[in-house]
């Protein structure tokens, strides 16, 4: 008999300075303004991340909020972004209305969309998604 899997809790604690979480509206500017939030709270974490794992996380912020944006959303809803850090990682979580998962799509070099997932898939040591009572988190962890 298979034992039932517990639900880790999460993984690092907010950090110092500004609010650890953020609504934007749905806009086009909404992945440049969450990639500006992301940097301005992780400048005043404790332990500051060098530039090239700053570049990791916010290339994550943006693919996951592009997705959110894209197929997450209608135009009246907001995105939640989120940051957690701990002195080994920092987390990202994108929290939009839809239940709907993201779908890892099969590369090609025939289109222009369809890659976010798979940046994801190779600058996070992990990456996933919580079911929310009102919609979805997808969640991205980098190491320090």
């Amino acid at each position: 008999m298979n034992e039932p899997q517990q639900v880790a809790a999460p993984c690092c604690t907010p950090p110092s300075g500004p609010p650890a979480q953020a609504m934007f509206p749905k806009s086009l500017e909404t992945p440049a303004r969450a990639r500006a939030y992301v940097r301005d709270l992780l400048a005043h974490d404790d332990e500051p991340l060098d530039d090239d794992r700053l570049d990791d996380v916010l290339l994550i912020v943006s693919e996951l909020v592009t997705n959110a944006y894209r197929y997450g959303t209608e135009p009246e809803d907001s995105l939640l972004v989120a940051v957690l850090t701990t002195p080994e990682r920092v987390r990202v979580e994108v929290h939009d209305p839809r239940r709907a998962r993201p779908q890892m799509r099969n590369e090609s070099g025939e289109r222009a969309r369809g890659r976010g997932l798979h940046i994801v898939d190779e600058l996070a040591v992990r990456w996933g998604t919580d079911d929310r009572p009102f919609g979805k988190a997808v969640w991205a962890e980098v190491k320090r």
